[in-house]
């Protein structure tokens, strides 16, 4: 989240799409609710399914699954075409006025710089065009030059007129356009909008650039960094954020650095290759505060290696494992399934052993079938876990899923019971960045322990081997810094300050002026807490395991623990209750809030403003002493400014509708390159693809207030399993009709990869579109089920259906549009 839960009563339109928080965020979604009761808020709800937030939307609209690019970027030409967009701050806060050099291109569905053997993108051919008379890059702030970010947006959403919007997702013209209106009315300074969004944007195999849409509209509307606005991702969990934060995939490290990859051999060709060093070349000023990336790396590596981290040795880069190809899970199973993985340096044996925390792949990854085939094929599985998961019990699988003799499956698997997020303390950082302690309720029931102990115990037996027995690089094990009271099972508040960052040695801080005769000023003395990243250095002087978690366990104490409900604001922001990254800033990019001298855009809702003298209200997401005009408020980008135009990505500078990788017809715009040219798909005999003429009826896949993941079908004589007992298939009753189907009927629903079964639950909920005259169909069916848990509520593994298609940016599967086709097999 940009902005936070509490904020979202702030905004004038509420636009859901990519998610239905009624239903899976009731407790988030109450502050929708606020923003209708108290300021006569509007929602908005686009979705498949006529779902519990279209229930008490202001305005629904229905679109097939998997063409929001289209529907989004039909609202973006309709901001432009009808001028509802906040001018003085595009021209402002975005990179509109920079101009895109020659190479850049779109044509036929291709962007420049293509790779068709590679199948991926040159992106130096996406730089913006230097001006000629000085090093910086050219801008026209008119913005009528044809080849500026503005200008060229406008030319790509040309295509997206209301009747194509209407062609590609099925929407009705007339009810696109009143969600456009509604949208954009916020498109000023008296207004604002926030967008929330969920699972149903990011899994898909273009989920990233349906985010970055949605981005690109608020930036045009002006909603970003004000309260009330912003991009809001509502997560799956109440601690998914603060997993990712501390590098939750294997491309990242913590606070967002980037793993080291074979090709950079050492320290500073790491830092000259990951630290954006391009400020000559901005045509404003900014803080680039990326540049400050040596000082979170060195002192994330000074918390891993402690004393051993020198100067000399680069801090113990070289002990750091190096990426040499992807490790993100799908990959890796299907690594585990070929029996070989692929690597810089060729083909190399495939892992004989898998450790799992808290995660399920059998039931929460695409293709089950191929999940299940290749666990089969380890030698050994750990797995730790509060209830044994599919996962745990693959050999145990049935039949359909292709699950062998348990006595021919050579893998052993170890169980060990873990506790549960009740059975522990420590934080949780919720869904707008907020870190918050939590207390543990209850001890954990028999043998079960901590993760913190699993994990601890299993570091202090692989160091003792590596001393018995050394092998290749043990530095990398012997030197862990593993500073803990109870070395076996550490205290989560020791290990929250160790995250916050200390001084290693006295920090000094030279006086202001140069010519000054005073003495340097001690701002922390060795050991002290942290204030807050600001004073993190890159020549070993300090230490932190995540820098933007810095400020949350200072010398005042766990700040986290706060409870305070002070809100002099009145905006929600409650700075003195527990801590938000970064800083305990409440809303990022809050520069952006306010006008080129500093004054808010709304003055009833102050983000920050500048006073004469600083930026006062929520925590400056800007130098606070800094007058405006001297940096761009999107500190984190060289640009200064957010971009409109964005030449990092992996699948273009500007969003463009490409159809999932099965679907029920061709791109319109382009049917040579239908699906996005670059995602990524894997082809084993498990990797099957279904053509719409066999698998016609689009599917999506959803989830229920009722149930906890797949998690709640465990608890033997729960009341919620009684309530939501089994799955359903959602279906149109028109199709219904057609296919001679009555509520409550069994019927089968199939892709190419398998089939499951289950009862019909014939609805208006679903709706069908005619796509250039051809009706299609869409159904929808809630995951949670499998074969393990409670024997009165197994059922079947929803991702049997489901295809290994992934974004090339992030390596998400595509869950959310795959095609089915629908038979009827007889009563339940």
């Amino acid at each position: 989240m940009t902005n936070g839960w509490v904020d979202i009563k702030n905004a004038d339109v509420v636009f859901v799409m990519g998610g239905n928080p009624a239903e899976n965020h009731p407790c988030g979604f109450k502050w929708a609710l606020e923003a209708k009761k108290t300021r006569g808020a509007k929602i908005i709800s686009v979705d498949p399914r006529f779902q519990r937030t279209a229930a008490v939307a202001d305005l629904y609209a229905p679109l097939r699954a998997g063409t929001d690019i289209a529907f989004l970027s039909g609202i973006i030409r309709y901001a432009l075409e009808t001028r509802r967009y906040h001018a003085d701050y595009v021209k402002l806060h975005t990179n509109a006025a920079y101009i895109v050099g020659e190479k850049y291109g779109f044509q036929d569905g291709l962007f420049s710089g293509f790779d068709e053997k590679k199948g991926e993108y040159d992106k130096t051919a996406w730089g913006y065009e230097p001006d000629q008379k000085t090093s910086a890059y050219g801008v026209d702030p008119t913005l009528e030059n044809p080849r500026c970010v503005f200008q060229m947006l406008k030319k790509h959403v040309d295509r997206y007129t209301p009747e194509m919007v209407e062609r590609i997702c099925g929407t009705p013209k007339g009810q696109f356009l009143k969600v456009a209106e509604m949208v954009t009315s916020t498109g000023n300074a008296e207004k604002v909008g926030t967008i929330l969004y969920a699972l149903g944007w990011t899994q898909h195999s273009v989920g990233v650039q349906i985010i970055r849409t949605a981005a690109m509209l608020q930036l045009l509307l002006g909603n970003v960094g004000r309260p009330g606005g912003g991009v809001n991702a509502l997560r799956g969990h109440s601690n998914i954020q603060g997993a990712t934060d501390m590098g939750g995939t294997f491309d990242i490290l913590p606070g967002y650095l980037k793993t080291p990859s074979s090709a950079l051999p050492d320290l500073a060709t790491y830092h000259d290759k990951s630290t954006p060093w391009t400020l000559n070349k901005m045509a404003w000023a900014s803080m680039n505060y990326w540049s400050n990336y040596p000082k979170f790396m060195v002192s994330l590596m000074k918390t891993l290696w402690g004393k051993a981290a020198t100067k000399e040795n680069d801090f113990g880069y070289g002990w750091l494992p190096k990426i040499d190809g992807n490790y993100s899970w799908v990959y890796m199973f299907d690594d585990m399934y070929r029996g070989s993985s692929k690597r810089a340096g060729g083909e190399e044996p495939a892992p004989e052993g898998l450790i799992s925390f808290g995660m399920n792949p059998v039931g929460t990854g695409p293709n089950s079938l191929k999940m299940v085939a290749a666990l089969s094929k380890l030698k050994w599985m750990v797995m730790v876990e509060n209830q044994e998961n599919e996962t745990a019990a693959f050999w145990k699988a049935p039949k359909e899923l292709g699950g062998a003799d348990a006595q021919k499956i050579p893998t052993e698997v170890y169980l060990l019971p873990a506790t549960n997020f009740a059975e522990k303390d420590g934080t949780f950082t919720n869904s707008g960045r907020w870190i918050q302690w939590k207390w543990k309720a209850v001890d954990g029931p028999g043998q079960s322990k901590s993760d913190q102990e699993i994990i601890s115990r299993l570091v202090l037996a692989l160091k003792d081997l590596y001393r018995k027995e050394p092998g290749a690089l043990p530095e990398a094990v012997l030197n862990i810094s593993w500073p803990y009271t109870n070395a076996a099972n550490p205290d989560l508040a020791e290990v929250l300050k160790e995250i916050n960052g200390k001084a290693i040695t006295d920090l000094v801080e030279p006086p202001k002026d140069p010519k000054s005769k005073d003495l340097p000023k001690i701002i922390k003395t060795a050991g002290q807490q942290l204030d807050s990243f600001g004073q993190l250095r890159d020549d070993g002087s300090t230490s932190c395991g995540n820098w933007l978690y810095s400020g949350v366990f200072t010398e005042a104490g766990n700040l986290s623990q706060r409870r305070n409900t002070g809100d002099p604001m009145g905006l929600g922001q409650f700075h003195q209750w527990a801590f938000s990254w970064p800083a305990n800033r409440r809303v990022m990019y809050n520069r952006a809030s306010a006008d080129a001298a500093g004054k808010p855009w709304d003055s009833t809702r102050v983000g920050i403003q500048w006073n004469g003298e600083k930026w006062v209200g929520d925590v400056p997401d800007m130098k606070p002493d800094a007058p405006p005009g001297t940096f761009g408020a999107f500190i984190m980008l060289p640009e200064g400014v957010g971009r409109l135009f964005s030449p990092v990505l992996n699948d273009g500078p500007f969003p463009e509708h490409y159809e999932a990788v099965e679907a029920p017809v061709d791109n319109v715009l382009h049917p040579k390159v239908s699906a996005s040219p670059v995602l990524k798909r894997f082809t084993s005999d498990k990797d099957t693809w279904g053509k719409a003429d066999e698998y016609p009826i689009v599917c999506t896949t959803y989830r229920l207030t009722e149930h906890f993941h797949y998690w709640t079908k465990h608890q033997e004589g729960g009341r919620l399993n009684e309530v939501q007992p089994g799955i359903f298939f959602e279906i149109p009753e028109e199709l219904a009709k057609e296919k001679g189907i009555q509520n409550g009927e069994t019927v089968r629903i199939s892709s190419a990869r398998g089939s499951i079964e289950g009862p019909a639950m014939v609805t208006k909920r679903m709706s069908s579109f005619v796509l250039d005259g051809k009706r299609v169909w869409q159904i929808g069916f809630p995951i949670h089920w499998g074969y393990s848990g409670d024997a009165k509520h197994v059922g079947p593994l929803a991702n049997i259906l489901t295809s290994s298609a992934i974004d090339p940016n992030t390596w998400t599967p595509e869950f959310k549009a795959f095609q089915v086709k629908l038979e009827k097999v007889g009563r339940a």
